[in-house]
C-alpha cells in the first residue's frame, strides 16, 4: 500500500521566460515526483513515454523514486512561454502520448491517487471512477481543460465534470482554469460550485496572492511566502501539491498542510527546474518566511 500514488506523463518542456530559454523534463507527474526525494512518504509513479526518453525515467528511479512506465509511441512535448511576472504562460504541443486507462494500469494500491492529465484525453473517466474505489482520488485539474488545435494549447469547459468530480476527494485548480470550469471569476462561488459538484476538498491557487481552499463549507485562507528571486514558476502548483498532500497523509488539517505546500512552492520558484528542497528547509519558510495575511484576505474578498 502506497501513501501517494501519481499518475501522469512525463513531458519534454521547452521553458521560455524573459531572461533565459532552458530544456528540461516536466509534467504535473515529474515535479511532483521530484518533490517528494527527500519526503518520507512511501511513493510511486504511474507515467508513459517514449523508450528514446527512457532515460528520464531511470534517473528518477536513481534517485529511488519508484515508478512504473508504460509504453507510449510518442512523449508529450511542450513548449512553455512565460510573461515577465511569470503568473500566467503560453503553451505549445508538438507531441501526444499514449492515454491512461484501467486496462493499462498496473495493480496498485494507495491512499491516495494524484492525477496530473496535461490534456483532456490523457485520463479516462472511468480510470478515475475505478482509483475512486481504491483509495482518494486527488485532481490537478488543467489538462481535462486543454485542448490541441494547430500545436496550440486552448481551453474550454470540461465535459465530462458532472460525471467526473462527485469521484474526486481534492481538486486543484488555478485562477484561470476555474473560470473556465465554473463560468465565475469569484474565488468562493466558483469553490462552492465544484464543491456542489461532488469535490470534498477545493484548492483555487492563486499565484501571489496565496490560495484559497474550501471544505466542508469552510474557507481557508492560505498566504504565499515572499520569495528571494523569481527565477522559474514552472512546477510550482505541483510543488504545493506535493507538499501539500504530503502532510495530509500524516493526518495534518488543512490550513497546516497549505501553508506548508505554499512554503514549497516559494522556494520552488527561486529557482529552475523541480523543487530540489528537504522538509527542513520548508519548516524554515514557514518559520521565518515573509507573508502579508491582510493584504491576501483583502485580495480573495474574504
Amino acid at each position: 500500500m502506497y501513501d501517494i500514488c501519481t499518475i501522469g506523463h512525463i513531458t519534454l518542456d521547452k521553458v521560455v521566460t524573459a531572461n533565459s530559454v532552458k530544456y528540461m523534463p516536466g509534467g504535473t507527474s515529474f515535479y511532483f515526483s521530484k518533490a517528494l526525494r527527500q519526503f518520507d512518504v512511501n511513493y510511486t509513479l504511474v507515467t508513459a513515454l517514449a523508450e528514446k526518453e527512457s532515460h528520464i525515467v531511470a534517473g528518477l528511479r536513481d534517485e529511488n523514486i519508484e515508478v512504473f512506465s508504460l509504453d507510449s509511441e510518442y512523449t508529450v512535448y511542450f513548449e512553455n512561454i512565460y510573461s515577465f511576472n511569470q503568473d500566467h504562460r503560453e503553451q505549445n504541443v508538438l507531441h501526444k502520448a499514449a492515454p491512461f486507462t484501467p486496462e493499462l494500469m498496473p495493480g496498485i494500491d494507495a491512499r491516495i491517487f494524484h492525477l496530473g492529465p496535461l490534456l483532456s484525453d490523457d485520463i479516462s473517466a472511468d480510470l478515475v471512477k475505478q482509483l475512486a474505489v481504491k483509495g482518494l482520488v486527488s485532481l490537478d485539474i488543467q489538462g481535462f481543460l486543454r485542448y490541441v488545435k494547430d500545436k496550440k494549447v486552448l481551453y474550454k469547459d470540461w465535459a465530462e465534470k458532472k460525471e467526473v468530480l462527485p469521484h474526486v476527494f481534492t481538486l486543484k485548480a488555478n485562477e484561470f482554469e476555474m473560470e473556465v470550469v465554473t463560468g465565475t471569476s469569484d474565488v468562493r462561488k466558483g469553490a462552492q460550485y465544484l464543491a456542489d459538484l461532488g469535490v470534498k476538498e477545493v484548492i483555487i491557487t492563486l499565484g501571489s496572492k496565496g490560495s484559497l481552499i474550501y471544505k466542508n463549507d469552510a474557507f481557508f485562507q492560505i498566504p504565499a511566502y515572499k520569495p528571494s528571486a523569481i527565477v522559474d514558476a514552472t512546477g510550482c502548483g505541483d510543488t504545493y501539491m506535493a507538499g501539500y498532500l504530503s502532510k495530509k497523509v500524516q493526518g495534518a488539517d488543512v490550513q497546516e498542510a497549505g501553508e506548508f505546500g505554499a512554503a514549497m512552492a516559494t522556494l520552488k520558484i527561486q529557482s529552475s527546474g523541480p523543487f530540489s528542497g528537504d522538509p527542513e528547509m520548508v519548516e524554515e519558510v514557514l518559520r521565518y518566511g515573509e507573508c502579508d495575511r491582510e493584504i491576501i484576505a483583502q485580495a480573495m474578498l474574504l
